[in-house]
C-alpha cells in the first residue's frame, strides 16, 4: 500500500470534541502492550506514533490520518486507549469506560463540536467508526478482557476484524497451533501480522481499507472457524 501522506493529528480527552465524522475512521483497540503504536508505524512507513512509557499510560483517544497515493482516499486510525493494565486504580478505569464508550456510541459530548453536514451541503457523513479492528496478543490467546473486549465489540454491530500482533516471536511451529487457539477462543477468524517484519501487512491493509469504505472486509462475514481450519 502506498501512502502519500501521515500525520498524528490530536489525541481526543473525555471532554474533547470527537473526530470529525465527515471522514472514513476504524478503530484500534487492544490490551495495552499489544503493539498499537508499533503497527500504526508500520502500516503508516513512518514513524506518527510514539508507545507509552510503561503499559496502561495512554489513557487519550489519538488520531492519525493517512492520504493514500494515486488519490484512493483519505481515513482516520483511531487508536483506544490500551486496557488491561490501567494505572492509577478505579478512576482509571473509569475514564478509559468513559471515552471508549462516548467514542463508539459516537456521543459528541463537548459544546463545541459541530455536526456532520448533510443534504444539500454534502453527503451524509459516514458512521463512525466504520468499523473496528481488535488487536490480541499472538502468544496469549483466550486471555479474559480478550474475549470481554471481542464481545463487548460484536454488540455494537459493527463490522470487525481481529488480528494477532507480534507472530515473528512466535516458533514457525507454533503459529498455526496458537491461531487456531484465538479463533476457538473467539469463534472468529484471526488474521496473524507482524509490525516487525511486515508479515500480514499486506491482508491487513485490505481489510482495512474494506472496513475504511464499507466493503465485505476479511473476517466480517460471521464466518465461524473450526479448529480443524
Amino acid at each position: 500500500m502506498k501512502i502519500h501522506t501521515a500525520e498524528f493529528v490530536r489525541s481526543v480527552g473525555s471532554d474533547s470534541p470527537l473526530p470529525d465524522p465527515r471522514l472514513p475512521q476504524v478503530s484500534l483497540i487492544g490490551r495495552s502492550n499489544v503493539g498499537k503504536s508499533t503497527l500504526i508505524n508500520a502500516l503508516a512507513r513512518r514513524k506518527i506514533a510514539r508507545a507509552g512509557g510503561a503499559p496502561g499510560t495512554t489513557r487519550l483517544l489519538n488520531v492519525y490520518r493517512i492520504v493514500l497515493a494515486r488519490r484512493r482516499g483519505e481515513l482516520l486510525l483511531i487508536d483506544l486507549p490500551g486496557y488491561g493494565y490501567a494505572r492509577g486504580g478505579a478512576e482509571s478505569t473509569r475514564v478509559f469506560d468513559r471515552l471508549t464508550e462516548r467514542y463508539f456510541r459516537h456521543d459528541p459530548g463537548a459544546p463545541d463540536e459541530r455536526p456532520a453536514r448533510s443534504g444539500p451541503a454534502g453527503p451524509p457523513a459516514p458512521r463512525a467508526p466504520m468499523g473496528a479492528i481488535l488487536l490480541v496478543d499472538a502468544r496469549h490467546p483466550g486471555l479474559e478482557n480478550d474475549r470481554n473486549a471481542f464481545t463487548w465489540l460484536t454488540g455494537l454491530e459493527l463490522p470487525l476484524v481481529v488480528a494477532a500482533t507480534k507472530i515473528d516471536r512466535l516458533a514457525r511451529s507454533a503459529r498455526q497451533t496458537k491461531l487456531r487457539a484465538h479463533e476457538k477462543a473467539l469463534a472468529h477468524p484471526v488474521l496473524p501480522v507482524s509490525a516487525k517484519r511486515g508479515d500480514g501487512l499486506p491482508e491487513l491493509w485490505t481489510a482495512l481499507l474494506a472496513l475504511a469504505t464499507g466493503a465485505p472486509a476479511p473476517g466480517t462475514d460471521g464466518r465461524r472457524p473450526s479448529p480443524a481450519e
